[in-house]
């Protein structure tokens, strides 16, 4: 759509692994730079004790890598929907709701955007994943509005949602010549969105498009649950996963989980976590891997561990095998990491995603041979396994690939300046 002004409002795309600000103006970009030129800020925040300050995004990794003492605090999104959201934690000797994380980062992410703009924003369209939570109106509803209470505390009198995939979309259509139905798969850290929409040039100005979007779905497998798979299946055995009691009962999984999942690596440095692993010890069985256990818990590298399986899950989207040293932990320690290893772990969950657009087809009352395009979008869209299987069952769409991180951002930011101007 044709603009000679800057728009009044902004589109926050407030991401589980990272996030966007996006903001139409006149013959520029709509993605803002958040950090060192770069349009992503990933959603972390390291809280430095020494220094008595939180920092964000690569920063706050950084100086967790580098060796600070501190709290880091990654996949905040996936609070949302959570038990977790009602509670806190201690931060530098205080109590800090979880609710309040939310909005350290949210503001953040404001902050940098009107440094940017050099104006404030006081309207904002974020994004959303289609559900929050799988399966319970109430608690997804009550996701939605922790999102606007938090956006109202920092200034934004204006809050209003787009779901994710149709804001890809609309940023999709910005770029066509003709009308096509697409299937936008938008698989970002926490959630897989689906959104089938008809698009067309001349439809890209008008305001209410309500009936171009044919069907919504999606489910709550992203990125991280893609981590926590690899992680079980080809880390956590070393540390003890699956090992044996004496009474040949299995090892209580709890802590392996704990370790596996980015937003639960603190709990395993609880002291009643310690306690209760030492007491587990004398009834293992085999205690090498609960022993390497105790010495990844006392280096606390719960987070250094979770990166290197992030890291290993990237390059297994290019590489056949990706393998991790240990050596921190202990000399000549590797877990062999397989692009096998890794689709077998995740078979589960990539049913489910195909489950969940064939459903999507179905409620639309779409054949799969009338969709045009099939439009991957974020960060967990490049995994061969996923996309082959989604592909399979679209035989006469063609593929085209969003911008990663980016394709939601740009689209909030269209649909900000359509609806505030």
């Amino acid at each position: 759509m044709p603009f000679s002004t800057p728009a009044r409002a902004c589109g926050i795309d407030f991401g589980t692994s990272n996030s966007t600000v996006g903001w139409q103006r006149p013959g520029t970009e709509a993605l803002i730079a958040l950090e060192d030129g770069k349009i992503t800020l990933p959603s972390v925040i390291f809280f430095n004790f020494e220094e008595r300050r939180p920092v964000y995004g690569r920063l706050a990794l950084h100086e967790y890598l580098d060796g600070y003492e501190g709290r880091l605090m990654r996949s905040l999104k996936s609070l949302l929907g959570s038990k977790l959201l009602k509670s806190e934690t201690t931060v530098l000797g205080s109590a800090l709701p979880f609710k309040d994380l939310l909005g350290f980062f949210i503001g953040e992410l404001k902050q940098r955007a009107e440094a940017v703009a050099e104006r404030p924003f006081e309207e904002v369209v974020l994004g959303r994943p289609v559900f929050f939570v799988d399966d319970d109106p109430a608690a997804d509803l009550e996701a939605q509005n922790t999102l606007v209470a938090v956006a109202h505390k920092l200034g934004f009198k204006e809050v209003s949602f787009q779901y994710e995939p149709i804001a890809a979309a609309f940023d999709y259509e910005s770029g066509i010549s003709r009308e096509e139905l697409v299937l936008i798969v938008d698989i970002g850290g926490g959630t897989s969105d689906f959104s089938l929409v008809r698009l067309a040039p001349e439809r890209r100005a008008l305001a209410e498009r309500q009936d171009d979007i044919l069907a919504t779905g999606g489910v709550h497998i992203g990125g991280t649950d893609f981590d926590k798979q690899l992680s079980l299946a080809g880390v956590m055995p070393l540390f003890g996963y699956g090992s044996r009691m004496k009474s040949d009962a299995p090892m209580p999984t709890s802590v392996h989980l704990n370790l596996a999942t980015w937003h639960t690596i603190n709990a395993v440095y609880a002291q009643k976590s310690k306690l209760a692993l030492q007491s587990m010890r004398y009834d293992i069985l085999d205690p090498t891997g609960i022993d390497r256990l105790f010495q990844l818990i006392e280096q606390r590298a719960g987070h250094w561990l979770a990166m290197q399986v992030e890291d290993s899950k990237i390059a297994l989207t290019e590489q056949d095998a990706r393998p991790i040293e240990l050596a921190r932990i202990e000399p000549g320690l590797v877990a062999e990491l397989s692009r096998g290893l890794f689709e077998d772990a995740i078979e589960p969950l990539l049913a489910r995603i195909r489950a969940s657009v064939r459903q999507l087809l179905g409620d639309a009352g779409v054949g799969v041979e009338q969709v045009d395009t099939l439009f991957f979008t974020g960060g967990s869209s490049g995994i061969p396994a996923l996309r082959q299987g989604v592909a399979a069952l679209l035989p006469n769409a063609r593929h085209v690939e969003g911008n990663t991180f980016g394709s939601i951002g740009s689209g909030l930011a269209i649909e900000a300046q359509k609806r505030y101007g």
